[in-house]
C-alpha cells in the first residue's frame, strides 16, 4: 500500500540548501534538477515500499542511501514523513544534533 509522503519543514530546508551549494558551485541549475530527480525518485520508492530503507541509529527512524546523500524517514501507519535530507561528507555530530 501507498503512504502519503510528507516533507519536514527541516528536510524540505536541506534539500533547498544543497540546491542553491550547486547552482552557485556550478553556476547552472543542472545538477540541481538531477538531485532533484534523484530525491523524488528515493521517495517515491520510500512511498511503495517503506521498509526499503535499513534501521538507523535513531528510534523510529530508517535511512535511505543515495549517492552521497541520505534521506531520514519516520513511518506512521498512514503516512512517511521525510525528516532530513543529508549530505554524507557533513560532520556527522551535526546529525546527531538534529535527529536527537
Amino acid at each position: 500500500m501507498v503512504k502519503r509522503l510528507i516533507w519536514s519543514n527541516e528536510a524540505k530546508d536541506c534539500r533547498q540548501k544543497i540546491f542553491e551549494f550547486w547552482n552557485q558551485q556550478t553556476g547552472s541549475k543542472v545538477y540541481s534538477r538531477k538531485l532533484n530527480t534523484l530525491f523524488n525518485e528515493a521517495a517515491k520508492l520510500i512511498s511503495n515500499f517503506p521498509k526499503i530503507g535499513r534501521i538507523s541509529d535513531f528510534e523510529n527512524v530508517r535511512v535511505k542511501n543515495m549517492k552521497q546523500y541520505q534521506l531520514f524517514y519516520r513511518e506512521t501507519e498512514s503516512q512517511i514523513q521525510i525528516l532530513l535530507v543529508w549530505d554524507t561528507r557533513r560532520d556527522p555530530d551535526e546529525l546527531n544534533k538534529i535527529l536527537k
